[in-house]
């Protein structure tokens, strides 16, 4: 096998494309033949050495792919050569083949490209987490989508409004504004400008977003916060802007809110049975037509630092994908 290895989690720079022994599957376990892998946030921060789970060195990064199974270990019976899977198994995306328990391995119906595929898990599921079970979103409640133009912004939006929502998405340019009106959102703001708080207040008539999905962290939360409705829900997705915001504590006690962690890799863990029931839901959502993953680009796997160079500058709308040849 081939595969992007780190061997020293310094940055994507110190990546190294070599030739691997292709693993064999051991009990539970499953071997897949990588077609396509995503660029997730972690991934960046993995490679870099800032992420919370740090995989011993040597490891083959990429936590999100799809492909075909190739080999199944002892014990497998769900499963079998030929079928076709994602999977986000926190490593081992970014090559030809990976081993992975089969557990964390979503059977894909037919007609579901490996492309949509490796971008549909992380970024679904963890929206479909946060907005329905973590915040339970109601039919003409009103969403704030911070960083609304990323993997998981875009995939926010069209769940928001499949649940029969009103999407405010926010992001840092007009033209990503543009994309996230074509995916849906009700109304956009550009926060450059520096007047979320303002039109927030204008978009909501004073009363302010009922939930707000935050990836982003840093200077956008208080602002965010300060703007929440009373008895909102303020969802702790992540921090792509590198800071990890200091919230004062006594705005949540003024409006009634909830400050809400999402940790949907934690969720899936401890309780496997909701999160196959969610897995489920959604890949029925897919074939329906509601959610569709927002690709940016799509580049051939030993194109990997350019992909990480791209997510660094914060121009990708969507999700980036690594294709490898059939």
């Amino acid at each position: 096998m081939q595969a992007w290895l780190c061997e020293n989690p310094v940055g994507a720079d110190a990546l190294s494309w070599k030739e691997l022994p292709t693993p064999e599957p051991g009990p539970g376990q499953i071997r897949v033949a990588i077609r396509a892998a995503s660029l997730n946030f972690p991934d960046l921060l993995i490679v870099q050495g800032k992420y919370q789970v740090k995989p011993p060195t040597p490891f083959v990064p990429g936590a999100e792919f799809a492909g075909v199974v190739e080999a199944v270990g002892e014990g497998v019976r769900h499963l079998k050569p030929g079928d076709a899977v994602a999977a986000f198994a926190g490593t081992g995306g970014f090559g030809s083949h990976a081993c992975l328990p089969a557990a964390q391995a979503l059977p894909l119906p037919p007609g579901f490209p490996f492309e949509d595929a490796a971008a549909f898990l992380c970024t679904y599921a963890t929206s479909h987490h946060a907005l329905l079970d973590r915040a339970a979103l109601q039919p003409g409640e009103t969403v704030l989508v911070l960083g609304a133009a990323g993997g998981v912004g875009t995939a926010a939006i069209q769940i928001a409004k499949a649940a029969g929502a009103r999407v405010i998405a926010a992001t840092s340019s007009d033209e990503k504004n543009s994309r996230c009106l074509a995916l849906g959102a009700d109304a956009v703001i550009n926060y450059s400008r520096g007047q979320l708080r303002e039109e927030l207040k204008t978009l909501t008539e004073g009363r302010g977003p009922d939930v707000i999905y935050d990836p982003v962290g840093g200077d956008l939360a208080e602002t965010a916060f300060r703007s929440i409705a009373w008895r909102g829900r303020y969802l702790v997705v992540g921090f792509a802007q590198g800071q990890i915001p200091a919230l004062p504590l006594n705005l949540a006690l003024l409006k009634g809110a909830s400050l809400v962690g999402v940790f949907w890799g934690e969720f899936a863990r401890r309780e496997p049975a909701r999160n196959a029931k969610m897995l489920g839901e959604l890949a029925a959502w897919y074939a329906q037509g509601k959610v569709k993953p927002v690709l940016d680009a799509v580049l051939p796997m030993q194109e990997l630092p350019a992909a990480f160079a791209r997510m660094s500058s914060r121009q990708v709308v969507g999700k980036l994908v690594l294709r490898m040849p059939a």
